[in-house]
C-alpha cells in the first residue's frame, strides 16, 4: 500500500497548528530537558514546549504541553496545548498517545474550529499503523472509520480532500486482503470459501484494483464447484467491464475449455475472440 509521505504530512501538521502559539519562544538558550514537575506559570512553561518542539525533540515537546494542561487547567492555552501535545506525539511517532490526546480535545471542544484537524490527526495515526496484507487488518478499518468520519463531519475542509485519497487507497488495501485470504483457500481446495472472499470484493470493493482478478478467480472457483453457468456469469461481468485485461482473456479461456456450451455467456454483447 501507497506509504503518507511522513516529511509532507509533518510539514502540513505544522502549518496547521503553528497559528496556535501566541506565545514567544523561551529565552536565555535555556535548555533544561525536563520540567514537567516543576510547576510554572502558563507562559513559561507552553514556551518550554514550543521551544522543544521546534527543536525537533518532540516527547518532551509532548510532556510539556501536557503540563500546561495538567498544570493551568482552566487557561487559554490549555485547549491549545491539548491540540499540540496530540501533534507533538503524532510527530514522535507515538499513535496511542497522540490518539489520546486528540480524542480528549475532541471530547471537551466539540464545536472548536481545530476539531477538524483534530480528527484528522486521529486518521493519520491510525492510517500510518496500517500492516501488509498477510497481517489483522483491524486498525485498517479503524483508518477507514476515522477517514471517513472526518469526510462526513467536515466535508468542505482540506482534511477532507486528504482523507478522500487515503480513503481509496484504504480501501484498496482492504481488497487486497480479502484477495489474500481467497487466493489461501484456493491453493486448499476449499473452493467455497474462496467464493465468499472474492464475492465480498466485487460487491463491497468493485472500483478498486482488485475487482478484476476477483471475477477472474470467481470463474475458477465457480467451475472447480461444479457450477458453469455461475462461472460464465463472472466471466461475462468481467468482459463487460474489463475486456482488454489478462484476466478477462485467462476467464474466457477457462470458461471456453471446461464449460464450453457457457461460452457465448461469458462473452460480453459485442464482444469477439
Amino acid at each position: 500500500m501507497q506509504r503518507v509521505n511522513r516529511p509532507l504530512v509533518l510539514l502540513a501538521v505544522a502549518a496547521a497548528i503553528v497559528p496556535l502559539a501566541g506565545c514567544g519562544t523561551l529565552g536565555g538558550g535555556r535548555t533544561q530537558a525536563d520540567t514537567r514537575y516543576v510547576a510554572r506559570d502558563v507562559n513559561t512553561l507552553y514556551n518550554a514546549a514550543w521551544e522543544r518542539l521546534q527543536r525537533g525533540n518532540y516527547p518532551v515537546a509532548a510532556a510539556l504541553f501536557d503540563e500546561v494542561e495538567r498544570q493551568h487547567p482552566y487557561s487559554v492555552w490549555a485547549r491549545r496545548a491539548q491540540l499540540m501535545s496530540a501533534f507533538s506525539y503524532y510527530a514522535a511517532g507515538d499513535h496511542t498517545k497522540s490518539t489520546e490526546a486528540a480524542r480528549r480535545f475532541l471530547s471537551i471542544h466539540p464545536g472548536n474550529r481545530d476539531a477538524p484537524y483534530a480528527l484528522y490527526l486521529i486518521a493519520l495515526n491510525y492510517y500510518e499503523q496500517i500492516s501488509d496484507v498477510t497481517r489483522d487488518q483491524a486498525v485498517t478499518r479503524q483508518a477507514l472509520d476515522a477517514l471517513g468520519e472526518l469526510v462526513r463531519r467536515y466535508p468542505a475542509t482540506r482534511y477532507a480532500a486528504d482523507a478522500r485519497l487515503k480513503i481509496d487507497l484504504v480501501r484498496d488495501h482492504l481488497a487486497g486482503k480479502e484477495m489474500e485470504i481467497g487466493r489461501f483457500y484456493q491453493r486448499r481446495n476449499q473452493w467455497l470459501a474462496s467464493v465468499i472472499r472474492f464475492r465480498s470484493v466485487v460487491e463491497e470493493y468493485q472500483t478498486t484494483s482488485h475487482a478484476p482478478e476477483a471475477l477472474m478467480r470467481l470463474t475458477e472457483s465457480y467451475l472447480a464447484l461444479g457450477m458453469p453457468q455461475e462461472a460464465a456469469r463472472s466471466a461475462a461481468v468481467l468482459g463487460a467491464n474489463y475486456p482488454g485485461t489478462r484476466w478477462y482473456q485467462r476467464a474466457y479461456e477457462l470458461v471456453q475449455r471446461n464449460a464450453p456450451q457457457q461460452t457465448a455467456a461469458a462473452t460480453p454483447a459485442g464482444g469477439t475472440h
